[in-house]
């Protein structure tokens, strides 16, 4: 898997994430344009984070850009920072559809990441608290999706 690294500097010393369980997928919701990891980490740096809540992106085009560290403990589910891993794939899908390239990208990352973790559970992010995250035209996909890493 091809991951396009983006330098982010990180306004805090990132704690070490010590376990993985999840692989949380997210939607950016309520903007339906293509967005970048930097855009993403400028919006948290504004919000008091140490940055980019997210270790990836998944933008429209299908590429995959390196937000948070892949070690770092994340800031992206409340509950479930300190042992997941979150995946933002770029749009709002309560409106919008996911590109199919979002979704050939999406799966190969996941395929990659189950390598490496290989207990973890493939999540939406509503099923770890109370939002529509990642949006009703994702979510729905999930299912296929997971088939896809599982083959």
């Amino acid at each position: 898997m091809k991951i396009k690294e983006t330098n982010l500097k990180f306004k805090d010393n990132l704690t070490k994430r010590n376990k993985t369980d999840y692989l949380v997928i997210h939607h950016i919701g309520n903007i339906n344009r293509d967005v970048s990891a930097e855009e993403i980490h400028g919006w948290h740096l504004g919000q008091g984070w140490a940055g980019c809540g997210y270790h990836f992106v998944v933008r429209k085009d299908g590429t995959v850009e390196r937000g948070r560290p892949e070690w770092a403990l994340g800031s992206h589910c409340k509950g479930s920072n300190a042992n997941s891993i979150g995946i933002n794939v770029v749009g709002d899908f309560e409106q919008g559809e996911p590109t199919q390239k979002q979704i050939d990208s999406l799966i190969a990352l996941l395929k990659d990441l189950k390598s490496k973790y290989p207990n973890t559970q493939i999540k939406g992010h509503r099923d770890l608290m109370a939002t529509n995250c990642p949006g009703n035209n994702l979510y729905n996909k999930l299912g296929k999706v997971k088939f896809y890493v599982n083959r």
